[in-house]
């Protein structure tokens, strides 16, 4: 009884340290200026790694540090140029970093330098430990069965297999982007897209007024595993004050490529707050705190509304952090009316 006394205390007092920790964290926002659609990759010995687009759309930089908050003047390193002429020419757009099975992988989109809207998903990979270090090697197109505009790649594990969920105009002319879902073969390949009626499943598409503002988009997937389900974020609408956040889920023993298996918010998440001086945020991603616990939310957002000119040449959409709470029910909470 004793024992047990003793564990019930240790577990509530980790339990309240992890609580205490949460609510007092805090971050130097924006982590970043001009840095848009990013993605915070940790490694297992806590180091934090920073990649996302830059106002040109030119090349791919990622910086590091040992915290989150660190990120901020930590200095940043170009790892790889757009082509002056061809694919990979223009739209430098969304990299990720990803670590797999001991190897550097950098998820990219990118259209042709003559034409310049012929955006497809391109791969970079690097056998360095370091991926500060080493040389990143051209691994080519993601290819897909359907050969359309497509971007945002994101890649996660489940069950002992990997998927890639991405963005692409699955329905041709104005119809703009759903996401689709697929198991791979490999980092770099998915299993099937040779197959006419094959693995790749459409799992969202915008359907509500709030996924259609000027555009209809379901952009910028993100993958978040807990509570028994896999939440995926996603972005929608133009890329103005009205870009905001929904979300998907499923429950993770049901089968992943079945659509009818996943769930759609039928409204936004997280979204344009003028109190708060929040203006079109999206495009995130997910981390955990240096607690090793808490979620933290990665994503980019103006601190204004108004934009002069075309909202994807306005360049400071700015990267932020902010923890991530979690309802009774286990769904997340993005404390949509609470600052970072």
């Amino acid at each position: 009884m004793k024992l047990l006394r003793i564990i019930t205390l240790t577990t509530l007092t980790f339990i309240f340290a992890n609580i205490a920790f949460a609510q007092h964290l805090q971050f130097n926002n924006p982590l970043a200026e001009k840095r848009a659609d990013p993605w915070v990759y940790k490694t297992d010995d806590g180091t934090y790694y920073l990649i996302a687009s830059v106002p040109e759309y030119d090349r791919i930089v990622l910086r590091r540090a040992n915290t989150i908050n660190g990120l901020k003047d930590a200095p940043e390193k170009e790892l790889w140029h757009k082509h002056a002429t061809g694919v990979m020419g223009h739209h430098i757009w969304a990299p990720e970093l990803h670590r797999i099975d001991g190897k550097w992988y950098i998820y990219f989109a990118a259209g042709e330098a003559e034409k310049i809207w012929n955006i497809r998903m391109w791969v970079l990979s690097n056998d360095s430990e370091d991926p500060m270090k080493g040389e990143w090697k051209e691994e080519g197109q993601i290819k897909t069965q359907r050969e359309s505009f497509s971007l945002d790649a994101t890649t996660f594990e489940h069950n002992g297999k990997r998927y890639l969920i991405w963005a692409q105009n699955v329905r041709g002319g104005q119809h703009g982007t759903g996401l689709v879902l697929s198991e791979m073969k490999n980092p770099t390949t998915l299993t099937g897209p040779e197959v006419v009626i094959g693995p790749e499943v459409v799992i969202t598409e915008p359907d509500f007024s709030w996924e259609k503002v000027k555009y209809n988009v379901n952009e910028g997937p993100a993958v978040l595993k807990k509570n028994g389900k896999i939440f995926v974020t996603y972005s929608a609408s133009a890329t103005n004050d009205n870009y905001c956040i929904g979300l998907l889920w499923i429950d993770e023993n049901t089968d992943l490529l079945d659509a009818a298996n996943w769930h759609k918010s039928p409204a936004p998440v997280f979204h344009s707050n003028a109190d708060l001086k929040r203006y079109g945020p999206g495009h995130n991603s997910f981390s955990t705190a240096e607690d090793g616990e808490t979620t933290i939310m990665i994503y980019h957002a103006r601190d204004y509304k108004e934009i002069v000119g075309n909202e994807l040449s306005d360049p400071n959409r700015a990267t932020r952090a902010r923890v991530v709470e979690w309802t009774e029910s286990g769904f997340p909470d993005f404390m949509q009316n609470l600052g970072d």
